[in-house]
């Protein structure tokens, strides 16, 4: 899992060049498609990818996104004929899952163009798809994924940029490999979770769907009860367990997003909850540990510092706690869910 996380920055560099003329060219033929909304399909990390892109696009594209079950064309076949003319985004980095394989199949049934984001080309989504996008991660043996995940949030980056013809967009991408080399050291945080069994990560924005990657790891690497929130809809039911012993983990949005989220974590401290979180330092200024981020940097870039971070963090504190973060009990590398 350490290897892995650390081989990402290179690989990202060495992937925008690769995928540039696809890029381009998928990008202009999903502006000449000009779907009415986008769709995305996938699960477990692929789906907090598939969140990731849902903000980017509505923000940057005004594109509405919806999440496309797999079981709707799976195991019902009834994927709406609605989905004509309508980019499917299937992400998946085996793209060996056979409810993703039949999801896909039966929205291309419907006149959906899939476009599949993968890391194994040899797959059989990647096979089906009308557009496959290669991840090039390479090779990922621990079950947590970690490398092959930040290079689909490169890869959807890269995607909505040339799809949007987005000058900022486009500008950042060679800012991207550097940014993840000089991702901060989060171990710090290890004796403050080392025996937690149950947390709340929060995030918002484009930090939302970088809060539920985290907490699927800290369930699959350490074990944890890790549950992924908004900063902003905590405040309804899962606030009744902060202060409870249950610590928080704030990935602070660095844009419009991090509104409230100085008040909300100042309550968290009020209640005696362990606060751990990164962001704008005026907003994690009250947190028992203040995690070191590029805020400064674009928006798009301080996330994916914070997952790069994160994953280091991840593996130490499943070390901590005695467990092994290349093999998590029960989990495989592919889900074979029918």
């Amino acid at each position: 899992m350490a290897r892995e996380t650390q081989a990402a920055p290179a690989l990202c560099a060495a992937q925008i060049v690769r995928n540039a003329a696809l890029m381009r060219a998928t990008g202009a033929r999903l502006r000449a498609l000009a779907p009415p909304f986008a769709a995305t399909l996938a699960r477990g990390s692929s789906d907090n990818a598939a969140g990731f892109a849902k903000v980017l696009l509505e923000t940057r594209a005004a594109m509405p996104v919806l999440s496309q079950a797999p079981s709707i064309g799976s195991i019902y076949k009834a994927t709406s004929p609605r989905f004509a003319g309508v980019p499917l985004l299937a992400i998946s980095q085996s793209g060996r899952s056979p409810d993703l394989i039949a999801a896909a199949r039966d929205a291309q049934r419907q006149g959906a163009l899939v476009v599949a984001i993968v890391n194994d080309t040899e797959s059989a989504l990647a096979a089906l798809a009308d557009i496959c996008i290669p991840v090039h991660m390479g090779p990922e043996i621990s079950v947590a994924a970690t490398k092959s995940f930040v290079g689909t949030l490169v890869a959807i980056i890269h995607l909505v940029a040339e799809w949007t013809e987005d000058a900022e967009l486009l500008a950042l991408l060679p800012q991207i490999a550097p940014v993840l080399a000089a991702a901060e050291d989060w171990r710090a945080a290890v004796p403050l979770l080392r025996d937690v069994s149950s947390m709340l990560v929060l995030g918002r924005g484009l930090t939302l769907p970088i809060a539920g990657e985290a907490a699927l790891k800290l369930k699959e690497t350490s074990g944890i009860h890790a549950e992924a929130f908004s900063s902003a809809e905590v405040a309804h039911g899962p606030m009744t367990l902060v202060g409870d012993g249950v610590p928080v983990l704030a990935f602070g949005a660095t844009d419009a997003a991090r509104a409230g989220l100085h008040a909300r974590l100042t309550e968290f401290r009020a209640r005696g909850t362990q606060v751990i979180a990164a962001g704008h330092p005026d907003d994690t200024a009250t947190a028992t540990l203040a995690l070191p981020l590029p805020w400064q940097a674009h928006p798009l870039l301080a996330a994916l510092a914070a997952i790069q971070s994160f994953y280091g963090l991840a593996e130490a504190l499943a070390l901590a706690r005695g467990l092994d973060p290349d093999r998590p009990p029960h989990l495989s590398k592919v889900t074979h869910t029918l």
